[in-house]
């Protein structure tokens, strides 16, 4: 069942993070410490959220992002510490075939909502008298949704057509879950048509949010340096700055990933790259918006009391 056309292959072999035995167990427990402090990181995050003093749509939005950098963990995470410590690695060809979709689809809302995130901040700092009635609940819904809804068709579609191709190589996928870029590098046919049409998918679900999200803060900037007063200022950006921070991690890594998806010498490369996407920054969002959001900090302490 190793060659021949997909449609005879019932399972594939994930090869993991590395081959070397020694450092299997080393792995697992760092990546479950990494799983245990992203669930519980964001989880706490929701809990924080829901407080009637962070009741605005910008901690609507950060609860949205933590369940989905839950999510996005909760794909991946599992199936990756089950092969660290087991000699069988594989996955079904419907259980690739859903993962590849859900990580897909995770990974485009999160980017549709990073834009609407950046919007809510436009609104926030350029239109401040008018925020209340821009930003409403239904408002912020609707971007949600609409988020989910563009996730939804670009995961689709590129689940389709990556499942569409010839998959004749080895059922062997050098890497740790069903993901594109590896996934095409089995298949026996020409890829280059398929390559430039996720480039250009990269480029829609990357650049596309990018572009709104750097128009939207040129903006702020703009709105920002009017301000007279250096405290006012200050404070000001420090409510966009974590934000930023976030979309700069997940500009970096994605493009580096989906950019060049059938580049077999930056294989291990994306790989951490893949790593740090899926699980790290995940565990990072919260303590980037917990550590740099002086309100989120403040209702966390007495959170902590409480239950203390």
């Amino acid at each position: 069942q190793d060659a021949g056309n997909h449609t005879l292959l019932s399972e594939f072999v994930l090869s993991g993070l590395s081959s070397r035995p020694e450092l299997q167990h080393l792995l697992f427990f760092t990546i479950c410490l990494v799983y245990s402090m992203t669930l519980m990181g964001n989880l706490l995050i929701c809990m924080v959220t829901v407080h009637p003093t962070l009741h605005m749509p910008m901690y609507f939005f950060l609860r949205v992002l933590s369940l989905l950098d839950i999510s996005t963990a909760t794909v991946v995470v599992p199936k990756m510490l089950v092969s660290l410590l087991s000699e069988d690695r594989s996955i079904s060809y419907l259980g690739c075939v859903t993962q590849l979709y859900c990580v897909v689809f995770l990974a485009a809302t999160e980017w549709y909502l990073l834009a609407a995130m950046a919007y809510d901040r436009y609104v926030a700092v350029c239109s401040p008298l008018r925020y209340s009635a821009i930003m409403n609940s239904r408002a912020c819904l609707s971007l949600v949704l609409l988020s989910c809804c563009s996730g939804k068709v670009v995961s689709v579609v590129q689940t389709a057509w990556v499942f569409t191709l010839s998959l004749c190589g080895p059922r062997r996928i050098n890497y740790f879950f069903c993901d594109i870029p590896p996934l095409i590098m089995l298949s026996c046919t020409d890829t280059s048509r398929y390559e430039r049409q996720l480039i250009s998918a990269t480029v829609l679900v990357i650049f596309t949010p990018f572009c709104l999200i750097l128009l939207s803060y040129t903006c702020i900037i703009s709105s920002i340096l009017k301000i007279s007063s250096a405290e006012s200022r200050h404070k000001t950006f420090s409510t966009c700055s974590s934000h930023l921070t976030v979309v700069t991690l997940y500009c970096a890594s994605g493009t580096l990933i989906y950019l060049q998806p059938k580049s077999t010498n930056s294989q291990d490369a994306k790989k951490i790259l893949a790593l740090i996407y899926t699980t790290v920054v995940p565990t990072l969002n919260p303590l980037i918006y917990s550590l740099r959001n002086k309100e989120v900090k403040e209702v966390l302490i007495r959170v902590m009391a409480v239950q203390m």
